[in-house]
C-alpha cells in the first residue's frame, strides 16, 4: 500500500552555509530526478522540524549545527513529501559522509555551481536566502 502525501512523515532539510558555500549531499538512492540535495530526513514524533534538521545533519555529515531560521515549507514536487527548509550555521566538526548507507558523497557548493548540482532549481525562499548570503 502506497502512502499518500498526507500520511507521509514531514521532512526537514538543513540549508547550511559556511565560508561562502552551501552543503549538498548525494544520496545512495535518488528520489526521482533528485541527485544532490540538502541534508535532510524525517521528522520524528515529538520532534520539531528545526530539531530534525540539526539531528539529520549530525547523523549524515558529522557536523554540529545550530538553527538560524526557518526558510519555508512546501510539498516537494518530485517526492510529494511535506518539506521544511531550515537555515543553519556550523558550530563545529568537519563535514564527511557519516552515514555511508544513506549518502554517497557531499560537496560544499558555491552560488555559481548550484545550478549544476540542482538543475531543476531550488525552492524560491531557499534560493532567495542563498542569493542573500552566498557571494555571487
Amino acid at each position: 500500500m502506497r502512502e499518500t502525501a498526507e500520511k507521509r512523515p514531514d521532512v526537514a532539510a538543513a540549508v547550511i552555509v559556511h565560508e561562502g558555500r552551501v552543503l549538498m549531499v548525494r544520496r545512495r538512492v535518488s528520489e526521482g530526478s533528485l541527485r544532490w540535495q540538502f541534508p535532510a530526513g524525517k521528522v520524528e514524533p515529538g520532534e520539531t522540524r528545526e530539531d530534525a534538521a540539526v539531528r539529520e545533519t549530525r547523523e549524515e555529515t558529522g557536523l554540529a549545527v545550530t538553527v538560524v531560521k526557518r526558510l519555508g515549507e512546501r510539498v516537494h514536487p518530485e517526492t510529494g513529501r511535506p518539506m521544511s527548509y531550515i537555515a543553519c550555521e556550523v558550530l563545529g566538526g568537519t563535514a564527511h559522509v557519516a552515514a555511508p548507507d544513506e549518502l554517497a558523497d557531499l560537496a560544499w557548493v558555491t552560488h555559481g555551481e548550484l545550478p549544476r548540482y540542482v538543475p531543476h532549481g531550488v525552492f524560491g525562499t531557499v534560493q532567495a536566502y542563498l542569493d542573500e548570503v552566498l557571494p555571487s
